[in-house]
């Protein structure tokens, strides 16, 4: 399907060109997870296997935005039909609000074992091997366990990333903890430099272990009773049955249509759904075609700090929640939501529908197969807890738990939490556009709409829609802004009332990757100029 943009009439020219190929692509934010991807896919592996080598590697690679003990999520569009993955884990049985007031938290931790669900994305990978996969897992992750065992050279923004998130586990963690975590993360206590060749051992014993069982070591095998060891002997909540009662699930994707463009996402727990809710309230205004205009942007912010409020409030295990996904995409709701923006920023509450550090990949392949795919420790380095000598650092998604009894969300054995990773998919008239994403937290779901409007209201390419600079919401009436935009729009913005910050740096502002398939079967392939991220195609 193609958009209506002209590949050579470039608007932001520092930045990359598009990429194109016909019989495979792989995008990631690290080139060598994109190549091994690739070298998959020549090995005779479809888009699947292909992206599960790539999210195998970025363990490895960047591992403080993922890794063997995270969650995942993913959108496949296979003969057709768009199929949903939920690879995320519910609280274990002992983590409740009593178990953690009694351990005397007062609020979610943010690290430690309180933090701690039970980890998805190796069962993920497994599932999807299982129903799609055209290579066995042997072959799928031998180019992650080659990376651990014979190291690799560290890149420039992981080595920047490494060193700013491991000063600031240092501060979170007992020491114990940091030495524990450091053993097997960094080099003699201290970051890799860019260039530098890290390797780990350990992770790649994981690797092969995962590799030989199917993936069924972690849940049920040896690495479960490992985890369940460790966690009796340091105070984690985990045990082998939280485990062993685990697999990632299939789930019916959710969707919303925007200007002629079908957007899908995961439903909850994930908050996909936010996107989807800020695209029917900014469905009915009109745009002027200048992405860096003031009154676009007001609008843009109000309608995502609306939905990100109802996000907030109703959003959590769908077995928990009391309003429904209908409630939720309702277009009268929608318009009711739309009625309160105005001209001035709004502190946002949410409404009421009753009435009426993250990574992300995607891969195509010369059959039409599509993948959107994201994992994530959630904070970088996760809850900072690692199973050590293993390679496996536990994420923190516990995190986003509430311990108000009187909320959905609150936190209880066997719930999902509130889960920020989205992988997101366009189609139209029934036919493939493709799968995009943008990594980051809560940053998600903004830059999801960002970039889908830079895609179809401003008519920029898929490049481009990466590369234009964004705007983040981070409460109240507080808005970041991306350098790049105009000093005007900026005095602008504050003059009807937003609270304008300039952060020195672009890492917050999210990492993303698109793939589109034209009508006659060429792929189109971008990156963000904010990671290492690399387009390998063929």
């Amino acid at each position: 399907m193609n958009f209506e943009f002209d590949a050579l009439q470039y608007r932001y020219p520092s930045q990359r060109r598009l990429v194109y190929g016909r019989r495979g692509m792989v995008c990631s934010s690290q080139p060598l997870a994109s190549q091994a991807g690739l070298e998959i896919l020549k090995k005779g592996g479809n888009a699947f296997d292909a992206a599960l080598a790539a999210a195998a590697c970025l363990p490895v690679v960047e591992p403080m935005s993922c890794n063997i003990g995270g969650d995942g999520f993913a959108l496949i569009w296979h003969e057709g039909k768009l199929y949903g993955l939920n690879a995320s884990g519910p609280a274990p049985a002992l983590l409740s609000v009593d178990h953690l007031k009694a351990a005397g938290y007062t609020e979610m931790p943010r690290y430690g074992w309180g933090a701690v669900t039970v980890p998805g994305v190796t069962s993920g990978w497994a599932e999807i091997n299982k129903r799609f996969g055209a290579l066995p897992l042997k072959d799928i992750l031998a180019p992650a366990i080659a990376y651990a065992e014979d190291g690799f050279a560290v890149s420039p923004v992981v080595s920047a990333l490494w060193q700013k998130n491991m000063a600031i586990l240092k501060g979170a963690l007992t020491p114990e903890q940091f030495e524990l975590f450091a053993a097997d993360f960094s080099i003699e206590g201290r970051h890799p430099n860019p260039g530098e060749c890290f390797r780990y051992q350990g992770m790649a014993d994981t690797l092969h272990e995962l590799a030989d069982t199917g993936c069924e070591s972690f849940y049920r095998g040896a690495l479960a009773e490992r985890i369940d060891a460790y966690s009796r002997k340091t105070g984690g909540y985990i045990r082998k049955d939280d485990l062993a009662a685990y697999r990632a699930e299939w789930v019916e994707p959710v969707t919303t249509n925007y200007r002629g463009y079908d957007v899908w996402e995961i439903p909850p727990n994930g908050h996909g759904i936010v996107v989807l809710m800020a695209l029917n309230i900014l469905e009915q205004m009109e745009f002027t075609p200048d992405h860096d205009n003031a009154e676009t942007i007001h609008r843009q912010m109000e309608a995502m700090k609306l939905a990100f409020s109802d996000g907030k409030r109703y959003v959590t295990d769908p077995a928990h929640m009391k309003a429904t996904i209908d409630q939720l995409l309702s277009r009268d709701y929608a318009a009711k939501r739309r009625s309160l923006i105005g001209n001035t920023a709004l502190d946002p509450k949410p409404g009421n529908p009753f009435c009426g550090d993250t990574v992300y990949l995607n891969a195509a392949d010369g059959e039409g197969n599509m993948i959107s795919y994201i994992q994530s420790n959630y904070c970088p380095f996760g809850s900072g807890i690692p199973l050590p000598g293993t390679g496996i650092l536990f994420h923190n998604r516990g995190n986003n738990f509430t311990m108000d009894e009187t909320m959905e969300n609150c936190v209880a054995p066997g719930k999902k939490p509130y889960h920020t990773i989205i992988p997101g998919f366009l189609t139209k008239d029934g036919k493939a556009v493709g799968p995009f994403g943008v990594m980051g937290g809560f940053m998600q779901p903004q830059g999801h709409v960002q970039v889908l409007m830079n895609l179809i209201d401003f008519h920029m390419n898929p490049q481009e829609a990466l590369d234009a600079p964004r705007w983040m919401w981070t409460g109240g009436r507080t808005i970041d802004l991306e350098h790049g935009y105009r000093a005007e729009t900026a005095y602008r913005l504050a003059r009807m009332g937003h609270a304008i910050r300039i952060p020195t740096d672009s890492m917050s502002f999210g990492r993303g990757q698109i793939i589109f398939r034209d009508e006659n079967g060429t792929l189109c392939g971008a990156t963000e100029p904010r990671t290492d991220g690399t387009v390998a195609v063929w």
